[in-house]
């Protein structure tokens, strides 16, 4: 977790942090309110619901350290809170979105988890293993999203037994989750654009008013001091608890709490950093890293402080244990038996009910959608049927695993699917900076290594004048001619190409003070010398190379032995540093 963390603040902070996500003159899809609301939504809708009261009265009443009941252990839980759902909650979500986005928009390469690993894998991401790296992600989105369902399900219809009767056993469970499924059905039909645009606005609207009612009917100042106190103790222990394993005391509170919640994210991972990325397209690095790791988190922590810090303080001063009792009874009913200590119990248990639904809608369409791209290999254009059968398929996951063995059965499904997935973020994360690192340097990263075979006849028979004459010829040739008719065709009328015997150049506003030139030249260079019995004539032997020279750049590049698309690549790469330059 910590080492997600890092790579995506330095990816932030960092010189890659200027990089856009699509071409450098691409403007965001989403007006920057709406883009926060679909953030939040589909990152943390249902959990923030069912676990805002339910989370601080557990770790109130039953802490890992501090006394059971104390005000040490209402401390200790909203630190433990913040800490379950803080920055690095949002790490997993921004590596993963900033993979795909990365990929998928400035490298034109399909919107699927297979194109973060073209670093490490070249083209094998095109054959069998590239398949079941994506097939892998629609299973752990499938199970991630069916989880956080069947909690959504759970709240909601404890929320209509306790609050009008209505009977809380499967045949309610089986009409919410077709009721609710069939509206996600409607959203994901209209679109990102559409429908799940605005409810998502209309579910932070409906988060927002609710929060504040509790803020200001709740004790208000003492919130506010709170939320200072409580994030002055995240920061003071985000280094212990990040590596805090309780080796040297054994606990199963780390596997029931901080290692579900890490696999919980895990296996939500595909699904959000899918749907990030689709929503993302035209922001530069460093904006999508504050968007995704600290705008949410800071509205996750003013949500959890106003509800947390309130059950707290109600259970202890006017519930004298009744909240806390309800949370042991049922997870389910935490929140509806908190809202009867606040006024108008009926209207906001209501509105919190209508909240979950919302979350639900909203969390069902964006992973039908995310699964849909996922499984048609990332076309975003899809039968409207294939749609339909994802939304089906989600709600069917849902009622099975709720019916196989209810919650426990979901919270074993996301540990399984998180575990494996793991290694695949460790992969993305590589790739992720070998690439970014890879453009800042103006350095085209090869499709495939050459085998073995060619790598040593390389090293053993230097190649020839003739054979680099051969390559500029047969390669270098159509590549910059490929790239020089596209520059003309989007209008760049001051391109001009220079074909001469031994080099080839490409030249963009020549006659500019500020202008781009890109050359491919034979170049020699002495053959190492193993003992000094070989030295002298090493020194008059030589091998050859296919140089690339840009003018942003300050050596020449070796290109032996490319393919065109790489030569293309490679001078695409410069006339994007040029630009950004």
């Amino acid at each position: 977790m910590a080492f997600f963390l890092v790579v995506v603040l330095l990816l932030g902070f960092g010189p890659a942090g200027r990089l856009k996500l699509g071409p450098d003159d691409a403007e965001p899809d989403f007006p920057y309110v709406s883009w926060l609301a679909m953030l939040f939504a589909a990152g943390m809708g249902i959990g923030l619901m069912y676990f805002a009261v339910a989370e601080p009265i557990q770790h109130y009443i039953s802490p890992p350290e501090a006394e059971s009941g104390t005000i040490g252990a209402a401390r200790e839980a909203m630190a433990i809170t913040f800490h379950h759902y803080g920055v690095h909650a949002w790490a997993i979500y921004a590596l993963v979105g900033l993979s795909l986005a990365y990929f998928s928009y400035r490298k034109d390469l399909p919107l699927t988890l297979r194109s973060g690993l073209s670093p490490l894998l070249g083209r094998r991401i095109d054959g069998p293993l590239g398949d079941a790296i994506d097939i892998f992600a629609v299973c752990g989105t499938v199970f991630g999203v069916a989880t956080s369902l069947g909690f959504g399900v759970s709240q909601m219809t404890a929320g209509l037994a306790y609050n009008y009767g209505v009977p809380d056993g499967t045949t309610t469970k089986l009409a919410v989750i077709v009721l609710v499924m069939g509206a996600a059905t409607l959203s994901v039909l209209s679109g990102a654009d559409r429908g799940i645009r605005r409810l998502s606005e209309l579910n932070l609207t409906v988060a927002v008013l609710l929060m504040l009612f509790v803020l200001a009917l709740g004790p208000t100042l003492f919130l506010l001091r709170a939320l200072v106190q409580n994030f002055g103790l995240y920061l003071d222990h985000l280094v212990i608890r990040t590596f805090t394993l309780y080796a040297y005391e054994p606990r199963a509170w780390m596997a029931d709490w901080t290692l579900f919640y890490w696999a919980w994210w895990i296996a939500w991972s595909p699904f959000v950093g899918m749907f990030i990325a689709r929503i993302s397209r035209g922001r530069t690095i460093r904006e999508f890293v504050i968007g995704v790791l600290f705008v949410p988190t800071a509205f996750t922590f003013l949500w959890m402080t106003v509800f947390g810090n309130t059950a707290i303080a109600l259970d202890l001063g006017v519930a004298h244990g009744g909240i806390a009792q309800a949370v042991q009874a049922d997870l389910s009913t935490a929140l509806f038996k908190f809202l009867e200590y606040l006024p108008a119990a009926g209207v906001t248990s209501t509105l919190a009910i209508a909240l979950v639904a919302v979350c639900f809608v909203t969390s069902a369409d964006s992973g039908a959608l995310v699964i849909d791209t996922l499984a048609s290999g990332g076309a975003e254009d899809t039968p409207r049927w294939q749609r339909i059968y994802w939304c089906v398929l989600l709600g069917v996951t849902a009622a099975l695993l709720l019916l196989a063995g209810g919650l426990g059965a979901l919270q074993a499904a996301t540990l399984l699917a998180a575990l494996p997935f793991c290694f695949i973020m460790l992969m993305l994360a590589v790739g992720l900076i070998r690439q970014t690192n890879a453009d800042l340097a103006g350095i085209t990263l090869s499709d495939e290594a050459p085998a073995v075979g060619e790598r040593l006849k390389r090293l053993l028979v230097p190649a020839r004048r003739d054979d680099i004459l051969r390559q500029l010829r047969d390669t270098g040739e159509p590549a910059l001619r490929s790239v020089y008719e596209a520059l003309r065709e989007e209008g760049w009328s001051d391109s001009e190409l220079v074909l001469t015997d031994d080099a080839i150049a490409l030249s963009v506003g020549a006659d500019t003070q500020r202008a781009f030139s890109y050359r491919l030249t034979p170049r020699s260079r002495p053959l190492a010398a193993y003992t000094a019995l070989e030295a002298s004539e090493a020194r008059r032997s030589v091998a050859w190379f296919l140089a690339a020279q840009s003018s942003v750049g300050t050596r020449a590049r070796d290109l032996t032995d490319p393919t065109v698309e790489q030569v293309k690549a490679d001078v695409v790469a410069q006339l994007e540093r040029w630009r950004l330059g």
